[in-house]
């Protein structure tokens, strides 16, 4: 399993509830290119649309070797493949309690390209203030620790 790109924002903006796995449907240039590195999740996010999830906004550069078949935008939605009692879950908890649901990283796992992502709550200013505030003190507490 092998990461080929992460979404670091999402645990700085959000409070990160539950994580979930799902497979990306991908044209093949679409796959060659995120196996190349030319992939971007921030400032994407997923939507429920007719029953299906959809990942939006997310930046999959073109692999120019396919020629010009492919799509002209880069940002396009693309369908995130789970199963249906995790679909239905996620839905009920996204309606229910307000949450958001992020990417957080997207990987390889036996060749196919999975989307890792999350129910997460957003956090105010002040809670991430307080979240760097705490990281600063566990670094400086851990540094001391080794002299």
């Amino acid at each position: 399993m092998s990461t080929l790109a992460t979404n670091k924002k999402a645990f700085h903006d959000f409070e990160v509830l539950d994580e979930f796995e799902g497979g990306l449907k991908l044209t093949g240039a679409e796959v060659k290119s995120v196996r190349k590195g030319d992939v971007s999740l921030a400032g994407s996010f997923l939507t429920l649309q007719r029953g299906e999830l959809y990942l939006k906004n997310a930046h999959i550069g073109h692999y120019p070797p396919a020629g010009k078949e492919q799509p002209l935008d880069t940002r396009h939605d693309r369908k995130v493949l789970v199963h249906k009692r995790e679909l239905h879950r996620l839905q009920a908890k996204h309606e229910a309690e307000r949450l958001t649901i992020v990417p957080i990283s997207l990987y390889t796992s036996q060749g196919f390209v999975k989307l890792g992502f999350a129910l997460a709550k957003g956090k105010k200013k002040h809670e991430k203030r307080e979240t760097l505030k705490k990281r600063d003190l566990d670094r400086e507490i851990r540094t001391r620790l080794k002299e």
